[in-house]
């Protein structure tokens, strides 16, 4: 791990940690700062910080600070419930508790790699979840102490990162550009860039990927790395600010047994640096085994070994089953286990083995390993000594404390989100170019079908009838907006779990990156539509036809986004979408008018997102008070007078005049658009109100996307 440059000082300038008057009641915020006043470095140089007091103290300030990460008696229960049953009968539906942790006890300290074994369900992840925080509050119980403190969820946000079992990358990314954007998030605004970039130069020559910094992820669809070099970003990612503790769930999953080395190559040279990693692994190979410096070997929640790989033989040994010779110690110790597992005692008997044997170790509760110093002075002095990249001078070492547990402020954090999406989408432009295509080739199909409508009766059916298609039509074309956050889901919790960036910044950020293009196709399809079909309003008319149908996408692309992060899954989210939008549709107004809407569904009917924008378009086209849709004669079509000829049509005018009184001709205007906008019910907001109410809804659904995810992916068991 890169080390910080220090500045020569002179003795009288230079202040060793030690002299620092530090109160144990002092703020993890307050250590940053007090840190930034010690260690005057820069991310990425070599040249150790240093005094004129002479080697010692300069051999005692870059000496890794001890840390000791210590967990008692951990035991997770969750409760499993029964099958459905038709019948609801109380001993069948009460649920069953399932313990996946029980007693589970240990400690590993900095410089070492703690692994995590078993067979699949023995509660390796579990375990690591436990450690890292990652079970909801008052489900775990037991106790996990650094430096026999109890670690607190803020702290250990700040000070450490884990690493998913699972590559969440956004594939058209270079590797280089992915560890920029991480540094970008992690290392505060007042580290240089330029630094910045030395970093990840650094992290790239030690992670072994500098012959792919260049090629993009990559993903089903488009060639990318290997396997073991997306694995070894991922681990990247989480490692750009050196975090103090590392947690890993199963790195070496799915790779070669020569990239699994590499990456655990990579672990223990991170560790070496002065951090804590602990991972879970299924079955290392003899090489990786080398590497690894405590074992903890788990049976359905129960620890059945726990100590050094060198200690692995001789307890098997005394257990009774000695590990035969040129055979790999720890597949024999998980075959073993298998087979315990499915004999009629279990592994009970190894479990009591394994107590006796820690209780013949004789082993005292660990002691702090710098019992001068608290748990946040060892933090501050491991941050002056390198670790948890702060940027170091004028107060940089603050930055994280003084944007609560941030690294940088929102803004910087919407800059770099919006950039990120906008080029890794603008790599694959035949997402946006097939969502262009959909909605220029359904304009052209209205243009065609619906073309230069007149203003006769007949027209006014086919101008109503086109409004509501096409309004329905700008929500519907939205649907594709709902796998986008889906896909980026995980990405998302891995990020913010430790304080990446924010969730309002990822909130604003998204909508910032939608606008563009719903703005072009806004322009797209009214372009196509408005002159085509007839559309009454010339310019100003054609500006309104605009930013209504904007609006619309605004709206639509914010309720999908919103149901995204409701609906986990693309298929169900699409079947809900396309429900919901019918309702919408059948509550607009078009199919029913609103008097003649029952009144225990009117409610739906203000909450249709279609309303709006459909009563909106209908002012526009018909707010000419000069404009006539039904003049004499043609009052009689749409009826069985329809067919009668000409002349007979005036005679019966005549016949209607004399009996109302009233003289009514073959160009008499009978019918406005005002006429009809009270027909269709059309009265209550001007076109401007429902434009509002419509880019209010878009708003409103951004909210409830915040709040989502806000309270909706904290990513811990329950």
């Amino acid at each position: 791990m890169s080390r910080a440059v220090a500045e020569d000082h002179s003795a009288d300038n230079t202040t060793p940690y030690h002299s620092m008057e530090i109160g144990s009641s002092l703020t993890l915020g307050q250590l940053l700062k007090n840190v930034s006043d010690v260690r005057k470095v820069d991310v990425g140089d070599e040249t150790p910080l240093h005094s004129s007091q002479g080697d010692q103290d300069y051999d005692d300030l870059m000496r890794p600070v001890p840390f000791v990460l210590s967990f008692n008696n951990l035991t997770y229960n969750v409760s499993v419930r029964g099958k459905f049953d038709l019948i609801p009968r109380r001993s069948l539906s009460s649920s069953k508790t399932k313990t996946l942790l029980d007693n589970i006890s240990g400690e590993t300290r900095d410089g070492e790699i703690l692994a995590v074994l078993g067979a699949s369900g023995s509660g390796k992840s579990t375990l690591i979840d436990a450690l890292a925080n990652r079970i909801a509050k008052g489900s775990l119980k037991g106790k996990v102490t650094l430096n026999g403190e109890p670690l607190q969820s803020r702290t250990l946000k700040v000070i450490s990162a884990y690493v998913m079992q699972d590559d969440l990358l956004f594939p058209m990314l270079t590797v280089e550009e992915t560890l920029m954007f991480a540094a970008e998030f992690r290392l505060p605004r007042s580290l240089p860039k330029s630094k910045k970039k030395l970093r990840v130069q650094t992290l790239i020559e030690q992670l072994g990927i500098k012959n792919a910094a260049n090629t993009i992820i990559g993903d089903e669809g488009h060639r990318g790395i290997s396997g073991g070099e997306r694995r070894r970003v991922s681990i990247g990612i989480d490692i750009i600010h050196d975090p103090i503790v590392l947690f890993l769930d199963e790195p070496t999953s799915g790779l070669d047994s020569t990239s699994a080395f590499m990456v655990v190559n990579v672990l223990k040279k991170i560790a070496e640096s002065g951090s804590i990693v602990i991972m879970s692994i299924h079955q290392p190979s003899h090489r990786v085994l080398g590497l690894l410096n405590r074992l903890i070997f788990l049976s359905r929640g129960k620890t059945v070994f726990s100590g050094s790989p060198a200690s692995l033989p001789g307890f098997f040994a005394r257990f009774g089953s000695p590990v035969p010779k040129n055979e790999n110690q720890t597949e024999f110790a998980l075959d073993l286990i298998r087979e315990l597992e499915g004999s009629a005692g279990g592994t009970r008997g190894l479990v009591e083995f394994n107590k006796r044997w820690q209780e013949m170790k004789n082993l005292s509760p660990p002691a702090s390993p710098n019992p001068n110093l608290t748990l946040k002075e060892a933090i501050s002095a491991s941050i002056s000594r390198g670790k948890l990249v702060s940027g170091g001078g004028g107060g940089g070492g603050s930055s994280v404390a003084s944007h609560g547990g941030f690294a940088n402020p929102f803004w910087i954090e919407i800059k770099t989100l919006t950039e990120r999406s906008i080029l890794n989408s603008r790599r694959q432009p035949e997402l946006f170019g097939t969502r262009l295509a959909t909605v220029l080739v359904t304009g052209f199909i209205l243009a065609t079908v619906f073309w230069r409508l007149d203003n006769s009766p007949k027209g006014v059916q086919e101008r109503l009838g086109f409004f509501a298609f096409a309004m329905s039509t700008m929500f519907y074309t939205c649907a594709d907006a709902l796998p986008v956050f889906l896909q980026e889901r995980y990405i998302f919790m891995r990020e913010t779990a430790y304080n990446a960036y924010r969730r309002s910044s990822y909130v604003l950020s998204h909508a910032v990156v939608s606008l563009p293009s719903l703005i072009f196709l806004s322009l797209a399809f009214a372009a196509t539509t408005f002159w085509a079909v007839g559309l009454e309003g010339g310019p100003m008319g054609f500006l309104f036809y605009c930013l209504i149908i904007f609006a619309s996408f605004w709206s639509g692309s914010s309720f999908v986004t919103f149901l995204s992060g409701v609906v986990p899954h693309v298929m169900l989210g699409y079947t809900i979408v396309v429900a919901i939008l019918a309702y919408f549709l059948l509550f607009s107004g078009f199919f029913i008018n609103r008097d003649r809407i029952p009144q225990y569904w009117l409610w739906f009917h203000y909450l249709s997102l279609v309303k709006y924008p459909y009563e909106a378009v209908l002012q526009n086209e018909f707010s000419d008070p000069m404009e006539c849709f039904v003049r004499g004669v043609q009052m009689f079509d749409n009826t069985p007078l329809g067919q009668l000829s000409y002349g007979m049509k005036l005679r019966l005018l005549d016949s209607v005049s004399r009996s109302i009184g009233m003289r009514i001709t073959g160009s008499t205007c009978l019918t406005t658009g005002a006429d009809i906008l009270k027909q269709q019910r059309v009265t209550e907001l001007s076109k401007w109100s429902c434009l509002l109410v419509t880019v209010g809804f878009g708003f409103f659904f951004r909210v409830l996307f915040y709040l989502c995810l806000l309270f909706g992916s904290k990513n811990k068991r329950r």
